[in-house]
């Protein structure tokens, strides 16, 4: 029942699994553009420092999506009024990205001005739209909760270079606090994930289409790298065909057989909500990570394959796809409610990789780590030849 929505505002949940829409894939354009900035900033300070911004403001750039996503799976993004909000989105977002390089520095307000007007923006047309629907108390929970982060996020942008990592950090944490509170707040009480009645099946494809956008930034940094490339000799030639292959092994890990399988057991999960919450809003964050900063590895192997072995080269070489594999570790647990021996052994050997790290050239160290990828992405291929239709997932 709609209780004074209007008509066709929101999905139908009658006509079976909701689809992406193709005005969903162009709001993802925005964030193509964001996730390259995000590598390319990381890139120009590898340091500690510029680490923990990078992962500040990835956090972000997260968040506004996968809220955005939360949102277009209630409500139908081929509807005119939800389109207008998503184009808002598109634009604001669009300024966000581009400031941020210099969020940190002298365009702040840029970027935290543009994820408010994200945040708050969508979210107010979401809780006006269902102010008499069964969805409205959780939008409303949300948009007090997004309005209070907000406020920090607008005073760390105002503050000195100081208070706003402080401003930023606090409010990053409320918003990812939220969710696992149930948004509770005084006077208009908590939210269960029963209460997050989303589609399972959209909330998998989104996020499936969100990685693969991680790895077609991998794929640019590659070729555009090799193209920059005046000596294009063996070692230039093997550095570019490791960092594919690195890509296509990440592709496999993921997509071969995890992906189809949680996106089976989410959309006939009794709570969908709590799978989307733990499954994919948040398990995915380091999953995603790992593959931006392998983009970050694969520029710098492929421009200096024989170069000298820095520490903030060796950590992205192996931080990288040690994310990656954590994050779908964590993702697999969450879904599956198991941990894989297999990627417990791969995290555990890239581990042993790092004291011997800065002993071997850029190229040797990306050879071992697609090694490890490799075996990972083989075990894949194995179990899939190996489980019978009854077992599926459950030995994986």
């Amino acid at each position: 029942m709609n209780h004074g929505t209007p008509v066709g505002l929101l999905r139908s949940r009658r006509d079976g699994a909701a689809r992406v829409t193709y005005f969903e894939l162009f709001f993802d354009l925005v964030f193509v553009y964001a996730v390259t900035q995000l590598s390319h900033r990381l890139l120009k300070d590898l340091t500690v420092t510029g680490a923990a911004e990078t992962l500040l403001l990835l956090l972000a750039v997260w968040w506004a999506w996968m809220y955005t996503s939360w949102t277009t799976n209630w409500f139908n993004p081929d509807h005119p009024a939800v389109r207008l909000v998503l184009i808002a989105a598109m634009l604001s977002g669009l300024l966000m990205s581009a400031a941020l390089p210099e969020a940190f520095g002298n365009r702040g307000l840029w970027f935290a001005g543009g994820y408010v007007a994200i945040q708050v923006g969508r979210t107010a047309f979401a809780t006006v739209a269902t102010w008499r629907h069964e969805l409205g108390p959780n939008f409303q929970r949300i948009m007090a909760w997004e309005t209070t982060a907000g406020v920090l996020w607008l005073a760390g942008a105002f503050g000195d270079h100081g208070a706003r990592p402080a401003l930023w950090l606090l409010a990053l944490g409320l918003e990812y606090v939220a969710p696992w509170v149930g948004y509770r707040f005084p006077g208009l009480g908590r939210s269960t994930t029963a209460h997050w009645t989303i589609d399972g099946s959209h909330m998998a494809e989104r996020c499936q289409l969100f990685v693969i956008i991680a790895l077609g930034e991998s794929l640019l940094v590659t070729g555009s790298t090799f193209a920059g490339q005046k000596d294009m000799g063996a070692g230039a030639v093997t550095a570019f065909a490791v960092a594919f292959l690195g890509s296509v092994a990440m592709w496999w890990i993921y997509f071969d057989r995890s992906a189809e399988a949680a996106a089976t057991r989410i959309a006939n999960a009794d709570d969908p909500g709590r799978l989307g919450r733990s499954a994919y809003t948040f398990s995915h964050v380091p999953l995603v990570a790992g593959i931006i900063v392998t983009a970050v590895a694969d520029e710098l192997v492929v421009a200096h394959p024989g170069g000298h072995m820095t520490g903030g080269t060796a950590t992205v070489v192996l931080g990288g796809p040690a994310l990656f594999v954590a994050g779908h570790a964590l993702f697999k647990r969450a879904v599956f409610g198991h941990f894989t021996a297999a990627r417990v052994l791969a995290l555990g050997t890239l581990a042993v990789l790092a004291p011997v790290s800065m002993l071997l050239s850029p190229l040797v160290l990306a050879f071992l780590t697609l090694a490890v990828l490799g075996a990972l992405a083989g075990w894949e291929v194995l179990g899939r030849r190996a489980r019978t239709p009854v077992v599926a997932e459950e030995t994986a």
